[in-house]
């Protein structure tokens, strides 16, 4: 392999690293950082959100509605609380999505 390439390679490779990092520093800043939802809520948001709005917001955020927002409010979750366990559901759906596309990568190559 010619040496631009090589280190061309190597750059990309540092690159997806640091991303990576970066990734990982966000997931565990929002499922262990302070919040007003308990980390409970959290991490059960970002791992498997179900029913209602977080189910919504996880596979069909298009399909989200105002009634939505108000139902969850409606059952005693403040805004607060809300914005926090939508985002855990976003980012799980998120990190499920690149790591099925990474292991498809990987089973090409394999």
């Amino acid at each position: 392999m010619p040496p631009s390439v090589t280190r061309g390679f190597f750059r990309y490779s540092r690159r997806v690293a640091e991303i990576d990092r970066h990734r990982k520093a966000v997931i565990a800043r929002v499922l262990e950082g302070d919040g007003r939802a308990s980390r409970e809520q959290r991490k059960a948001a970002f791992d498997a959100p179900t029913g209602g709005l977080l189910e919504k917001v996880a596979r069909y955020a298009y399909k989200v509605s105002d009634d939505d927002i108000a139902a969850a409010k409606a059952a005693g979750l403040s805004e607060d609380e809300l914005f926090e366990l939508v985002v855990c559901a976003a980012l799980g759906q998120a990190t499920r999505q690149l790591e099925s596309a990474l292991a498809a990568l990987a089973a090409t190559e394999a």
